[in-house]
């Protein structure tokens, strides 16, 4: 394997495993998502159990070759739609687990949340940028 396809490979590998176990904990606590849901979110704790399946299915499918690239989708489109609550979570400080968390955690969970799209889509195959070799 190539070096690339190594970084590559080990990136695809964290983000299942980060997605997987995220996954989990929606489904084994969904109690604890849901002072962040948005008010316009009709069945919250659905919902939340919804993102759980959806969480570990995208990581089991970015492993999987034929499945790599719906999941890298899947799971880019994932990271947008959760950003309203990621939001409603940094504007109104909101205890999770017991713990209100500040800015000096909420400003960069929300800027790194483009690059959790980004890394989504490049683990997935979709995009080479910013790697990609330029040819002249």
């Amino acid at each position: 394997m190539k070096p690339e396809g190594l970084v590559r490979w080990l990136a695809r590998l964290v983000l299942a495993l980060a997605y997987g176990f995220v996954g989990y904990v929606h489904l084994k606590s969904p109690e604890g998502f849901l002072p962040i849901m948005p008010e316009f979110v009709p069945f919250p704790r659905e919902v939340v159990l919804a993102t759980g399946v959806a969480e570990i299915a995208g990581a089991i499918g970015l492993m999987i070759p034929r499945l790599r690239v719906a999941a890298a989708w899947g799971l880019a489109a994932y990271a947008v739609c959760v950003f309203p609550a990621n939001i409603k979570h940094a504007v109104e400080g909101i205890a999770l687990g017991g713990q209100v968390a500040g800015m000096g955690y909420h400003v960069p969970r929300l800027l790194a949340q483009p690059v959790i799209v980004w890394w989504a889509l490049w683990a997935g195959g979709i995009t080479d940028w910013p790697f990609r070799r330029r040819t002249r």
